[in-house]
């Protein structure tokens, strides 16, 4: 059997040579779609402001064991220094009064800078969602013109089961509203009566 090869050309990286079928085509597609997300990704890390890149680096920083080794050793010391523990080295904060101000100040700052962080998050993960769901959406149309077509060739085949009545309500497009309204009604229900309905 003749083994596929792909043809080299001058544009083989942009319009590479696909076989008719099996798993390299497959792979083709889902290492288009990988590429796809990471130019996104790139495309998104390029559009951030300065700031956010600052809110970015800051909570990336404040997230690591670095920051708490650094910490531990800043605080260490503040503590032994200020206990008299150290011979030679006046207590310059034996109330620790000092070292509590600089750790309110620090945590203020540090969850600004993570609420800025998470705020911009939020925002991807929301058009990522909707993403989500536009895709979904269309899989449904899809499956539900697939399933009214196939419905229709088994009624005329004159197959039993094309009689089946679920197959009318499935082959029905699914409406988004109707159906968050339902989602809702029964949540509201359920907080209610604390039960589903019967």
């Amino acid at each position: 059997m003749a083994e596929y090869r792909e043809q080299p050309g001058p544009h083989d990286s942009d319009t590479p040579t696909y076989p008719p079928h099996g798993r390299r085509t497959m792979a083709r597609v889902v290492e288009r779609n990988v590429r796809a997300l990471l130019e996104r990704r790139a495309k998104e890390e390029r559009a951030k402001t300065r700031s956010e890149r600052i809110a970015d680096g800051v909570t990336r920083f404040a997230g690591s064991m670095t920051f708490v080794y650094l910490h531990l050793a800043i605080f260490g010391t503040w503590i032994l220094w200020n206990t008299g523990w150290i011979p030679g080295l006046p207590r310059f904060d034996p109330s620790y009064v000092v070292l509590a101000m600089v750790a309110s100040v620090e945590a203020i700052f540090i969850s600004t800078f993570v609420l800025i962080s998470q705020n911009r998050m939020a925002e991807l993960a929301d058009k990522r969602a909707d993403l989500d769901l536009q895709v979904s959406l269309l899989a449904e149309h899809e499956i539900t013109r697939t399933l009214a077509l196939v419905a229709a060739m088994a009624h005329r085949m004159g197959i039993e089961d094309a009689g089946d009545p679920e197959l009318d309500e499935l082959s029905r497009d699914v409406h988004p509203n109707r159906v968050l309204d339902s989602i809702e009604q029964n949540a509201e229900y359920f907080s209610r009566h604390g039960g589903p309905r019967q």
